[in-house]
């Protein structure tokens, strides 16, 4: 994943794009970056590792090395970004996010129509930036270039473009996979993928860009480039995980959206006469705590935190490359409240279960604190299929997805032509995956929120939604 500010003015900018990039530290890990224009030195970029570090304490000197006007700035979990170019479009600096999934045909296509190259990086992966950069510079505008991107690439792209001489160029991707919110204030405009960012630093929302839609902002107002596409597929992921809590995309307010779905969950317990007799209803922190309040306040069960994540020296997602040290990580920054463990039945709520492996060592150590029952509840469906479009899971292969494997075990390669069945809890084959994830990860119970159930907490017309990792439907 990754996230994106910018903002243009008649007034320095450096301060705006510092802290607006940095309120979507929570989108990547990997790489943050900045690039800046101004009349007296040109394009400017600075681009940092964040993996043990986050972003505002790596560019905590970026006030003394750039100024500007405008500027864009970027949170990565994939490549180094934003990159400067001189093209016959001009110099611009250019920051992308999503996935590219045919990026070796698109990557032969070019180098064969049209001679060019492109940088290797180890193992001869090519910077997706640059990849799209290059498409975009065959032809004679902008518009053109990021028109034939949006067509080309499987998968979904979203991009920001500062241009020598200081407007920006914004581009949703094709279907609105990815929300683009446009801010005012009395000196020009910032475009931002957390709608929350433009309100801290004193914007004013103007509106959101929608699927595919490009323009052009200078301080003085916005130019559309291309009018924007009439399906759209934003990620219903958004709400249910990776999108921060004060957000907003489409209107939904994503805490609020997130109570909602935890009722409805609590609502499907309570028909089921499932897990009765729970002391305490608890979220998996942090994502999966607005869910669980929304659950306990529908079923009447209080809420509690039996354990608490260690935050002064854990402050963010350290993520080491083993899965060993990353499951250490997640154990050490566990910080139990015994009172609230010992002797009690809990009831566990998650914003989703995609490898299982962190959720174990969780249950282990509350039942090594004395707890008497852990119950588990995913607010979302069972993912069946990893994300192709935005690139939000470490899974690389659909058989890391917990769901996948445990049906490979349940019934061979067959058990994949059922995966519908092995979705609902109402069926045979969907009482099987729960029941053998429950012994593989040691709960009393596990229930997924259903796919009407998360849509209804969204609460949008269902055909704009992306639902694939779910359902399998694009």
């Amino acid at each position: 994943m990754g996230g994106y500010f910018g903002a243009v003015s008649t007034r320095d900018i450096i301060a705006d794009v510092f802290y607006g990039t940095d309120y979507h530290s929570h989108l990547g890990t990997r790489r943050g970056g900045m690039a800046a224009y101004a009349d007296d030195v040109g394009l400017q970029r600075d681009i940092h590792n964040i993996q043990n570090s986050p972003f505002r304490t790596k560019f905590e000197h970026i006030f003394e090395e750039m100024h500007g006007c405008s500027a864009i700035g970027c949170i990565s979990d994939t490549d180094p970004q934003p990159l400067l170019f001189r093209s016959k479009l001009g110099k611009y600096a250019i920051s992308a996010t999503g996935a590219i999934n045919n990026s070796e045909e698109l990557i032969e296509k070019y180098l064969n129509d049209g001679g060019g190259h492109l940088s290797a990086m180890t193992g001869g992966k090519i910077n997706m930036v640059e990849l799209v950069a290059a498409l975009i510079n065959q032809f004679d505008s902008f518009e053109e270039g990021i028109k034939f991107v949006q067509d080309k690439i499987e998968g979904s792209i979203t991009i920001l473009i500062l241009k020598e001489g200081g407007s920006i160029i914004a581009a949703r991707d094709k279907l609105g996979r990815l929300p683009i919110i446009i801010g005012k204030d009395p000196d020009g405009y910032c475009v931002s993928f957390e709608s929350f960012a433009c309100d801290k630093l004193g914007y004013e929302s103007e509106r959101e860009l929608g699927p595919g839609e490009i323009v052009e902002i200078t301080p003085e107002g916005i130019t559309q480039l291309a009018e924007p596409g009439k399906e759209m597929r934003i990620c219903s992921f958004l709400w249910s995980y990776y999108g921060y809590s004060t957000a907003a995309y489409e209107g939904v307010n994503v805490e609020v959206m997130r109570y909602k779905n935890g009722m409805i969950m609590a609502e499907n317990d309570m028909e089921a006469k499932n897990a009765e007799g729970i002391d305490y209803v608890a979220g998996v922190p942090d994502s999966g705590t607005p869910h669980a309040i929304g659950y306990a306040n529908h079923s009447h069960v209080p809420f509690a935190r039996p354990f608490i994540k260690y935050t002064p020296t854990w402050s963010r997602s350290f993520t080491p490359t083993k899965q060993t040290e990353r499951n250490k990580v997640a154990k050490m920054k566990q910080m139990p409240v015994h009172e609230l463990i010992k002797d009690k039945k809990l009831l566990f709520v998650d914003d989703s279960i995609v490898r299982g492996t962190q959720l174990r060592e969780t249950v282990d150590f509350l039942y090594s604190h004395g707890a008497k029952e852990v119950h588990m509840r995913s607010a979302c469906p069972p993912i069946m299929y990893g994300c192709k479009y935005l690139n939000f899971s470490r899974a690389t292969s659909d058989l890391e997805l917990i769901t996948r494997s445990t049906i490979l075990e349940l019934e061979g390669p067959e058990g994949f032509k059922h995966l519908d069945e092995y979705s609902d809890s109402a069926t045979e084959r969907g009482q099987n995956l729960r029941k053998t994830i429950c012994e593989k990860l040691n709960f009393a119970s596990l229930e997924f929120q259903s796919l009407e159930g998360i849509i209804k907490a969204i609460g949008i017309d269902p055909c704009k939604l992306c639902t694939y990792c779910w359902n399998g439907k694009e």
